[in-house]
């Protein structure tokens, strides 16, 4: 997500004024699992994920037949390294909308359960937009 640090934080706020700041509360270990289930086809970017969208051949990228690569940062050490810094840079982050009244927390596994709820709050905020019929 973004901002990710108190510095991007402050500097977003030079630019707009936020009024809804939304915050996904995913376990570590279900953000570890799949971080290291993705892979890629580097000379197209296409992302497989070995759990919910993967290839149709294992390893190999489903339009071209040539290999699809993990990246290091893809790695389950190196997952696990990575969302160790950001829970530590984004604590003050969620600190600071919390104290300005504007962050929604929502806790969850699955996109499918935790979507209704962030798409409720949303719907709340945002008038729809209506087609010219309708105007």
């Amino acid at each position: 997500g973004f901002p990710r640090t108190l510095g991007q934080a402050k500097a977003l706020d030079r630019i707009c004024e936020l009024d809804l700041v939304i915050s996904l509360n995913i376990p570590f270990e279900t953000l570890k699992d799949r971080l290291s289930a993705r892979w890629v086809h580097p000379a197209s970017g296409r992302v497989y994920n070995m759990d919910f969208n993967p290839p149709h051949v294992q390893g190999i990228d489903d339009l071209t037949g040539e290999p699809l690569v993990q990246r290091e940062d893809d790695k389950p050490e190196a997952v696990a390294a990575r969302l160790r810094k950001y829970k530590d840079a984004a604590k003050p982050v969620i600190e600071l909308y919390k104290s300005r009244g504007i962050l929604h927390s929502f806790s969850g596994t699955e996109t499918n359960k935790i979507w209704p709820y962030v798409y409720t709050l949303l719907s709340s905020k945002i008038p729809p937009i209506l087609s010219d019929e309708e105007n």
